[in-house]
């Protein structure tokens, strides 16, 4: 008699939730690692790009554990969907912030345009940290093939929400 058995590779709903998280965690740790240990300072608009992949990190976690646990496939799907939604507006965030580099609009007031110099007076750190805001938003920091790191995270987002969309789009479990 043949018995059905499951094989020991990985589902699809696994591979498609494993890839998108670990491409949000490389997009996400390459941005930190350009400020932390190449000296990028973000401004505010690089800050917010970063959220999407803040959120969508433990929904790609949870959609990895859902997929593991064999839980009903609507759910990995549901996930995944939800992530796909979230680098959308991520790349949103990216070409808005690329239009305010390249002059096409204004971009937010909260976008500075200098920082005080470093004090060494302790009594007046408080009020040098209070007043000090990242570089402007205005200025790309870097570009690499034309693109700045805004239009890199266009780029990166638009990727991982075509992954994520094809997950959320696969009907087996």
């Amino acid at each position: 008699m043949p018995s059905e058995t499951r094989s020991p590779a990985l589902s699809r709903p696994l591979i498609y939730a494993s890839a998108v998280t670990l491409g949000m965690v490389a997009t996400v740790g390459g941005a930190l690692a350009f400020e932390h240990i190449g000296g990028y300072i973000p401004c505010a608009l690089c800050l917010l790009q970063r959220d999407p992949y803040y959120y969508g990190i433990p929904v790609g976690i949870a959609a990895i554990i859902a997929a593991s646990f064999r839980a009903p496939p609507w759910v990995t799907r549901s996930l995944l969907a939800l992530i796909g939604v979230m680098m959308i507006v991520g790349a949103g965030m990216g070409v808005y912030h690329a239009g305010v580099e390249w002059g096409f609009w204004e971009g937010p007031a909260t976008c500075a345009t200098s920082s005080p110099g470093i004090t060494t007076n302790a009594g007046s750190l408080l009020d040098d940290l209070n007043a000090f805001h990242g570089p402007s938003c205005t200025q790309a920091s870097l570009r690499v093939l034309g693109l700045s790191f805004a239009g890199w995270n266009v780029i990166a987002s638009v990727m991982l929400a075509a992954v994520a969309f094809l997950g959320a789009s696969e009907k087996t479990a």
